[in-house]
């Protein structure tokens, strides 16, 4: 029913491109299934597998030869050495298309590509369902249902509720890839540390405040947010780097790639108590932002997002630029759009020139229209662009 993938033709066009395909992102976003299901005529094989991992470890050669025809092989990052040896089958053979390699521990999948596969290789961050992609098979959704479910494909395939699925998949991220990727001591510590960037989700993050709520040191705190990155479980979004003679914020913000497991984390059990929540401004700022960079990667692009705030407080949340002009959103939760909803992005029209800016306004009620040079949209029909 959810099968899919915006990506998908993408995918298919690099691989008549390419020798190597590597799809990464977080655990349980559907990458093995997507995997399996362009490339059907190549043989599979996983590394989580104990004996495979161990064939793979002690002769590379042999373990890669069984595949003369190409193969999809999952969790690659688990036997590093295999990137050089298949580098040099690639260099040999000049076939396209003939490996697709899955990972969702993307600090040690990408550490390996950059080193061996450099210019051989496709690059994919395969994120949880977007909206539009379950749009495609369920057009009622209603919003709070769908920040409270968050877009990770079990949960729709299985029908699972949130409530089961993300407390054992925090645990497991938690006690497992962590653990791989760093030597983390206290396990519950870094546990509080995940919560405390739910609570700060859509605001400036500081790293040294959140150090001294944990009695950590900053440099942990930075340790542990790029840990969270890497692992696709959330982003920072950098302030804009143009000051207009202004000063402005140095700080970013950090916000989740999935609504749900966010939701989770601020201990949001029902779609119902999002009514009234302190962070629903933020919460659908949020699922806004990561449906705009959804779009971006599902269509192959680059992701040019930043905010904008200076140090009298006025402030845009989200600019995307474009080659010679930048789009300016401002993202409300409400349903009543008014005049002085439009005054910052007006403000930073004017500081701007003669840069051209094209000014949005997100909504959560249904009108879309033009409004004093604003196309106000409402949230489901959100598209990137110029």
């Amino acid at each position: 029913m959810y099968n899919n993938r915006k990506i998908e033709a993408k995918l298919m066009e690099m691989a008549r491109k390419f020798p190597v395909i590597a799809i990464t992102g977080p655990r349980q976003s559907g990458k093995t299934t997507l995997a399996k299901k362009l490339f059907a005529d190549l043989a599979y094989t996983t590394l989580e597998n104990p004996d495979t991992k161990e064939f793979a470890t002690n002769d590379p050669k042999g373990f890669l030869n069984q595949f003369s025809d190409g193969v999809i092989i999952d969790e690659v990052q688990n036997v590093p050495q295999l990137f050089s040896y298949i580098q040099g089958i690639v260099d040999e053979s000049g076939e396209l298309g003939k490996f697709v390699l899955t990972g969702s521990q993307n600090f040690l999948l990408m550490e390996k590509v950059t080193q061996s596969l450099a210019g051989r290789v496709y690059i994919y961050n395969l994120l949880p369902f977007s909206f539009s992609e379950l749009s495609d098979a369920d057009k009622n959704h209603e919003l709070n249902v769908l920040m409270h479910t968050g877009g990770y494909p079990r949960i729709y395939q299985q029908q699972i509720e949130p409530s089961d699925f993300f407390p054992s998949y925090v645990q497991s991220y938690v006690e497992r890839d962590v653990r791989l990727l760093v030597n983390v001591s206290d396990l519950q510590l870094f546990s509080a540390f995940l919560k405390l960037c739910a609570a700060r989700v859509g605001q400036l993050f500081n790293a040294s405040a959140l150090a001294n709520e944990l009695g950590v040191s900053y440099k942990t705190v930075q340790r542990w947010l790029s840990i969270l990155e890497t692992s696709f479980i959330l982003f920072r979004l950098q302030p804009w780097y143009r000051n207009f003679n202004k000063r402005t914020v140095r700080s970013p913000k950090i916000y989740f790639h999935d609504t749900g497991l966010l939701c989770h984390l601020l201990g949001i059990t029902t779609p119902d108590q999002l009514n009234g929540h302190f962070a629903y401004g933020h919460l659908f700022e949020n699922f806004v932002i990561s449906e705009l960079q959804k779009q971006h990667w599902n269509a192959g692009k680059l992701f040019p997002a930043f905010f904008w705030r200076d140090s009298s407080g006025n402030e845009i949340d989200l600019l995307l630029e474009h080659a010679n002009s930048v789009s300016l959103m401002e993202i409300k939760s409400g349903q009543t759009v008014r005049e002085k909803m439009f005054v910052p992005m007006k403000r930073f029209q004017k500081m701007a020139e003669p840069l051209h800016c094209n000014l949005h306004l997100i909504h959560t009620g249904i009108e879309n229209r033009e409004q004093s040079g604003v196309r106000v949209q409402n949230w489901r029909d959100v598209e990137f662009g110029e």
